[in-house]
């Protein structure tokens, strides 16, 4: 009996513990994270310094190291003197790629609130992103200079550098500002890194963002690697891609054998790229790269900085942002000393003289670090309160009730193409693009007719175009209480009749393929086709869809595309795709339209036309975008040939086989008949 009593007394306690345990587990005990307000400024304040220390160290290091690593330097790092001077010069530290757009970013909390718009941090990054900026975030300013909004701006179609690094230096704010609210900084990370980039090109950012937020309340360096692992898509690309750093530095766990795990990454993720992606700047391989540092740093701030560094590729952007990230994890004391006054008169008195100096961005102010410290806490204030949280005072001192299972919701917006175009009786399908998955919200088409054979269904207008014209279609979003509308305009021609030319012209037919492959070009060579045939192959994006009139000429020369045909055409509108931008050319400079008149002299159109989005006439990479679909309207005439012509653009080019280089890019050139309503 006794037996019997006892037996039941153990069974009763041990559900009774396992109760209460899941009682802790589904209350509000495990719901929050409690962290001092003083704890979390020091954090913030030590992230941020972090960053400003692992980008000034890292700058020199910058695609410096792509065939080999650089050589370990454990025990002799200090920065370089150009980076000391300059230093010198601001008395502080300056701001470069690695913080000021975070920075930017805060400004536009400050001013919208915790969670502007996409259509707010389109215009911050139009007036302020001005020069210094390069592949998906300089394609992603080029789109919005013709009416592109976010996520366009960074979606796969219209951003060819969509699976670049871009976005992994520029969004540490938004996890930084929401401490512990791991759901809420992946989902806010993600949205904003649509801003430059798409699909698993957003993949690492999101991974960052877990390790942020998490890093307020975990130290374990492997823990934080697995929690990011949990905000990504499972068996995404950076998912396994981070699984298989993980095996590679399992296989060689010891620090002095980083450089073979750095072979095995290299010969993984950029050798064997498939070559479309096969950059140095790849988001995923730098993603590696940052994985592979944290763990052979193994939480060491100088052995991650050095080991960050020396495996090269994109280098300083994993050195500001694991340094940020140990900044959060050990605070103000984890930092060295040596970086933070690295003068040996001792000219400062708190780290890089409390200032940071903006010498990147157009009208960013100069700013105390401890100042940017207080504003991104102020910012986080907010956002915990808005989430379910709660900020107390026990003791004298200020804490923070921090609402764990907190959620992102953007603001609904509606981005769409400036001209979509469309032929009569050819098959299409043209989605618009929201700040949701096209399938979580609600349409509405406000037309009383669509025109026949078009349809639309959840976002996405397709079918196969009965009747030419231009028609404006208002569409109305829905999501909760949120709701937005949109007048889209379709625009449906006649046939191409490109396609029955009997001769196509140019100045420049064949690319000069050996000077091609000599310049500092950002796409994958798969892109490009080196004869001029393809710009009436009805193909606007992909394998040998790009045509670069590259030639030997040093020189801005006038360039040309078009047509001539056997018999005469009424034609009255022009449809311009180009194809993608380069630092050092693959633009015009202008346009203009030219035909064969009557006596069978090329002579420019009289009366002018109309070009919509509107050109930009300057010689800036940073004005131009990638892909345009430019619509050039005009008067009738009847001709045999036409063309658009103008002068080549480039110039000057900081890469030593780059100076001096003009040329054009085009994907097709598409001429139609007058269009009839």
């Amino acid at each position: 009996m006794k037996k019997v009593f006892f037996t039941s007394a153990i069974i009763i306690l041990i559900f009774s513990i396992f109760s209460i345990s899941q009682f802790f587990k589904n209350s509000n005990f495990n719901k929050y994270y409690i962290i001092s307000k003083s704890e979390y400024y020091n954090k913030v304040y030590a992230s941020w310094l972090g960053q400003i220390i692992g980008n000034i160290y890292g700058l020199p290091h910058e695609c410096q190291y792509v065939d080999e690593p650089r050589p370990e330097n454990f025990g002799k790092m200090s920065y370089e003197k150009n980076q000391l001077q300059l230093m010198k010069e601001v008395n502080g530290s300056f701001s470069d790629d690695d913080t000021d757009i975070e920075y930017m970013y805060l400004l536009q909390m400050e001013k919208h609130g915790i969670e502007p718009s996409y259509y707010q941090l389109a215009e911050a990054w139009q007036y302020h992103v001005r020069e210094r900026v390069w592949l998906a975030n300089r394609a992603a300013i080029g789109a919005m200079k013709i009416g592109l909004t976010p996520p366009l701006t960074g979606a796969k179609n219209r951003n060819p550098h969509w699976f670049q690094i871009d976005p992994q230096l520029v969004n540490e704010i938004w996890a930084l500002t929401s401490p512990g609210m791991i759901e809420y900084a992946c989902d806010k990370s993600a949205w904003a890194a649509k801003i430059t980039n798409d699909d698993w090109g957003i993949e690492p950012t999101i991974h960052y963002a877990a390790m942020y937020s998490s890093a307020f309340f975990e130290k374990d360096i492997k823990k934080l690697i697995s929690i990011g692992l949990d905000h990504i898509p499972e068996n995404g690309v950076f998912y396994n891609t981070v699984k298989e750093v993980i095996n590679i530095y399992n296989k060689y766990p010891e620090i002095r054998d980083w450089k073979k795990a750095r072979k095995e990454l290299s010969d993984k993720f950029y050798i064997n790229e498939p070559e479309m992606t096969k950059t140095m700047w790849n988001a995923n391989l730098n993603g590696a790269c940052g994985i592979l540092a944290l763990l052979y740093g193994d939480g060491d701030f100088i052995k991650t900085l050095d080991i960050a560094a020396g495996l090269g590729f994109d280098a300083d952007n994993q050195t500001a942002t694991m340094s940020g990230l140990l900044g959060i994890i050990y605070g103000l004391d984890g930092l060295p000393e040596k970086f933070l006054f690295p003068f040996k008169d001792k000219m400062w008195d708190k780290p890089f003289n409390d200032f940071y100096k903006n010498v990147s961005r157009y009208d960013l102010p100069d700013i105390k670090i401890s100042e940017m410290t207080k504003k991104t806490v102020e910012q986080a204030e907010k956002i915990i309160i808005s989430n379910g949280g709660e900020i107390y005072e026990e003791d004298g001192e200020v804490f923070y009730k921090i609402n764990r299972n907190s959620n992102f919701s953007p603001k609904l917006e509606i981005s769409v193409e400036p001209n979509p175009i469309f032929q009569l009786g050819v098959p299409f399908k043209y989605k618009l693009y929201t700040s949701y998955d096209n399938n979580d919200v609600e349409w509405e088409i406000y037309s009383q007719t669509l025109p026949n054979g078009i349809k639309f269904k959840d976002g996405t207008f397709f079918g196969t175009p009965e009747v030419t014209g231009s028609f404006k279609i208002g569409v109305n979003l829905r999501r909760g209480e949120q709701e937005v509308f949109k007048e889209i305009n379709l625009t449906v021609f006649e046939k191409n009749i490109a396609l029955e030319a009997d001769k196509i012209i140019a100045y420049v037919r064949k690319t000069d393929t050996v000077l091609r492959d000599k310049m500092w070009i950002t796409v994958g060579k798969k892109i490009f086709s080196n004869d001029v045939s393809i710009i009436n192959d009805g193909i606007h994006k992909g394998d040998n869809s790009v045509f670069y009139s590259i030639n030997d000429s040093n020189k801005s020369f006038v360039d040309y595309y078009g047509y001539e045909w056997k018999n005469t055409k009424l034609i009255g509108n022009i449809v311009f795709r180009t194809g993608s931008v380069e630092e050092n050319g693959g633009w015009f400079k202008n346009i203009e339209i030219e035909y064969i008149n009557n006596k069978g002299d090329w002579i420019k159109l009289n009366d002018g036309f109309s070009i919509s989005p509107e050109f930009d006439n300057s010689n800036s990479a940073l004005n131009k975008s990638h892909f345009v679909d430019y619509l050039i309207d005009f008067s009738p005439i009847n001709t045999k040939g036409i063309r658009i012509t103008g002068f080549a653009g480039g110039g000057d080019h900081w890469h030593e086989l780059s100076k001096n280089s003009y040329f054009t890019s085009i994907t097709e050139l598409e001429i139609y008949p007058p269009l009839k309503n």
